[in-house]
């Protein structure tokens, strides 16, 4: 495993991902339903001028996914459409021991989505390294993770 690079909050995460999406022409997000469906939003809305497709499937839920639409109000879940693609993003959601997602269940739908593509790539995108420490890591040939770390404060005024 090799840093590529290092940078700080949310702005390098999108940074990062756009130069690593730069030459996907169709990209679909995996999450979960609800927690990770705004960070599908959030980061394709920075390359919402690039003309690429882009798809969100909710869990396992391949029948259930939906294209990812820039309207007037940012990044918005559209119709329900064919989430075949070249980039395939994990978000880090899928990893969390409570949605009891097995990653060897996950390999089998980025076959299916990237059958058809000549250029496959696949990225996580996680806090915490949840990715590195449910070890789907070992399952998922992943070609990048975007791993940031969380410092929260809560302060009364």
């Amino acid at each position: 495993m090799e840093v590529l690079k290092t940078s700080e909050g949310i702005g390098g995460q999108l940074t990062g991902f756009r130069e690593l999406v730069k030459n996907s022409n169709s990209i679909t997000f995996i999450g979960s339903p609800g927690f990770c469906t705004p960070f599908a939003e959030l980061f394709a809305f920075v390359i919402r001028e690039s003309g690429k497709e882009m798809a969100f499937i909710p869990s396992l839920k391949y029948e259930n996914a939906k294209s990812l639409i820039s309207t007037e109000d940012g990044i918005q879940l559209g119709d329900k459409t064919d989430p075949s693609a070249d980039t395939v993003v994990l978000l880090g959601g899928l990893a969390m021991p409570k949605m009891g997602i097995d990653p060897a269940d996950i390999n089998e739908i980025i076959t299916k989505l990237q059958q058809n593509s000549e250029n496959k790539m696949i990225i996580g995108i996680c806090f915490q390294s949840i990715f590195q420490e449910q070890e789907w890591d070992s399952y998922i040939d992943f070609d990048y993770i975007i791993d940031s770390d969380l410092t929260n404060s809560t302060i009364k005024l």
